[in-house]
């Protein structure tokens, strides 16, 4: 692949699996970054010609534009080693991606966002009124890694793949949401495997 443009907010989880992902598969990627909290993704151009539903990540191949983090992930990994070979071990990391973005980022990444980003004093009455929730299921969703990590170096097919890096994402930077990753010994072992993978990249690089 080439000629591929990375639409992102480089601070954002979901654009850096996107990076981490291209970085495993050794793609080169041009980034334009967008700030989210200045409304960059909001502009009449954006919204014209980027993704006109305002969000990001969006990945440019061509005159062709892919929005969705996971789904972006797939397409620059379709083929390679980072998704398992049979039907069923395929399907099982698909759900741990659909379970990411469905019980995972929404209150670890959203927490993260609130608090580091908006700040406490910022938030509306109704977000404050989440804060609780969103915890609760933040602190399941850890749970539920940890407890699935403790037999296996990986969650699929014993190898690194595609929901190993969808989960990384948030999941390192949760103590900056006030989650006490020290409490997941399992996740520690887990992330520390990813981050001293020869391919792994920061999300600051």
């Amino acid at each position: 692949m080439s000629g591929l443009i990375l639409h992102e907010d480089c601070r954002s989880g979901n654009c850096y699996k996107i990076r981490l992902t291209a970085a495993h598969l050794g793609i080169e990627l041009e980034r334009k970054n967008y700030d989210i909290l200045k409304g960059e993704t909001r502009t009449p151009e954006y919204l014209r010609d980027v993704n006109a539903n305002g969000r990001i990540p969006v990945l440019q191949d061509g005159d062709r534009f892919l929005p969705e983090s996971n789904a972006i992930c797939f397409y620059l990994a379709n083929g390679s080693k980072l998704i398992p070979d049979g039907h069923f071990d395929q399907a099982d990391m698909l759900r741990w991606m659909f379970w990411e973005q469905y019980s995972h980022e929404p209150n670890i990444a959203t927490l993260r966002f609130w608090l580091r980003f908006i700040g406490l004093d910022a938030l509306t009455d109704a977000q404050r009124m989440q804060i609780t929730g969103k915890r609760e299921n933040g602190l399941a969703a850890l749970d539920l890694m940890d407890r699935y990590l403790a037999d296996r170096k990986w969650f699929v097919a014993d190898q690194f793949s595609l929901a190993d890096i969808c989960l990384f994402a948030y999941t390192h930077v949760a103590d900056e949401a006030n989650f006490d990753l020290e409490a997941y010994p399992e996740i520690i072992r887990w992330m520390e495997r990813i981050m001293t993978m020869d391919e792994h990249v920061g999300l600051d690089d």
